[in-house]
């Protein structure tokens, strides 16, 4: 089958191109919004925009003595303003290769926006209703959720369509704290003249010395995967300044930075100052302040090591709190029937990177109760932020079965 027919044989797969056609680039979700809401108010749904554009959607329950549950998704793509020319190469759906597809995310949005559909028009399915938010700016500074009210929220658990997998039920997702290590001899010098006095330290091969000592890589791991990890990102130290002017003068950075970095640096002064910057991520708070813990242990031997020589400081700045793994085990449990129920096996597991997920885990909802956020597959999506960015439209009509079969499992078992 060729675009035209698969999108006329399948209502699902058109809503996602309807939404894929229209660009949406971070803070520029304005166009594909407005289509939104024209959809929500054929189909007699009740949505808007919040004071940040986010668009808020919900569909009344059948039967108030059952709990709510959200879906969310994001509007933004990685992408410009560009137009979108979809082709489709069998179960692939892609474009012509000269900007992304923007499945991440709208084949989240067009599947709860099925999901909204479909229940709203079947008066005979008993539920407790539907909360749907999508958000702006996910893909830039995930501005969007952080402007979401979520003291407005009457879910307690909220399903992000947003992992490129079906199947996929991710209950967890790691922090990002960067860790900045500074190092700093007090006396510096010429390398030829002053070179054989043992009080002028330099702060480079001092600082190869705690980085020797810092935890590389894997941390912590348990049955789910990788607990909390330590990645060295960039190290800088001694006499770069004279390469960094060069590079200023000229406007441009050359293609080859490190060659010309090292080229243009100073090699006769015993150095005085040095960096290095790490990324702490994980999905347990005890086990990263456990690591930055012992960094610090590090750092305060060393400090003794060399007082009166040099000086070493840790700083630390939190970007991205935890989505930490709860307790409850209702959507895990519920997911298992429900695929059950679709013939679609499921994977239950951790993921060691951001997403909107983690600011839901960190907030409570309407009633005061920390919100249980799982991150969740509506299609299968490869090549993301690329411009081979794919979607199997075979997949996005599974992940939707499995959705759907989620949530009335969800309202069946209350």
């Amino acid at each position: 089958m060729n675009l035209k027919e698969i999108r006329d044989n399948h209502k699902l797969v058109n809503l996602f191109c309807t939404l894929a056609e229209i660009p949406s680039p971070s803070l520029k979700e304005e166009k594909v919004s407005a289509k939104i809401l024209e959809i929500f108010k054929e189909n007699n749904i009740e949505a808007h925009l919040d004071s940040y554009g986010n668009v808020k959607a919900k569909v009344a329950a059948s039967d108030p003595t059952k709990a709510p549950i959200m879906f969310s998704s994001h509007m933004d793509v990685i992408g410009d303003d560009s137009p979108i020319n979809m082709v489709v190469n069998g179960n692939i759906i892609e474009t012509d290769k000269k900007r992304t597809l923007g499945a991440d995310d709208k084949a989240g949005v067009a599947s709860a926006i099925m999901l909204a559909m479909e229940i709203n028009a079947d008066k005979n399915i008993k539920h407790g209703g539907i909360e749907i938010t999508f958000t702006r700016d996910e893909e830039h500074s995930m501005t969007g959720i952080e402007h979401v009210e979520m003291d407005k929220i009457d879910s307690e658990y909220v399903l992000v369509l947003d992992a490129d997998k079906i199947g996929q039920v991710q209950v967890s997702g790691a922090s990002f704290t960067k860790i900045t290590v500074n190092v700093k001899a007090l006396i510096g010098g010429h390398s030829g003249n002053d070179i054989g006095d043992k009080k002028r330290l330099n702060a480079i091969k001092l600082l190869g010395e705690l980085i020797n000592d810092i935890p590389q890589g894997v941390y912590k791991k348990d049955e789910l995967g990788v607990v909390t990890s330590i990645n060295a990102g960039a190290i800088i130290g001694g006499g770069v300044k004279p390469a960094l002017e060069d590079i200023k003068d000229k406007g441009q950075v050359p293609e080859n930075f490190q060659s010309a970095i090292l080229d243009g640096s100073a090699t006769n002064i015993i150095n005085t100052d040095a960096g290095i910057v790490y990324s702490v991520r994980s999905t347990d708070k005890n086990a990263e302040l456990d690591l930055i813990a012992e960094i610090q242990t590090i750092i305060d031997n060393f400090n003794k090591k060399y007082k009166g020589l040099a000086t070493a400081e840790l700083i630390k700045e939190i970007h991205l709190l935890p989505f930490e793994k709860s307790d409850d085990e209702t959507i895990p449990n519920l997911a298992k029937i429900a695929s059950k129920k679709c013939g679609l096996p499921i994977e239950i597991s951790s993921f060691h990177a951001g997403a909107e997920t983690h600011i839901y885990a960190n907030a409570k909802n309407k009633y005061g109760k920390t919100i249980k956020p799982y991150l969740l597959g509506a299609a299968d999506v490869y090549n993301m932020h690329s411009t081979n960015e794919q979607m199997d439209w075979k997949s996005l009509l599974k992940g939707y079965e499995f959705i759907k079969a989620l949530f009335l499992v969800f309202n069946e078992a209350q």
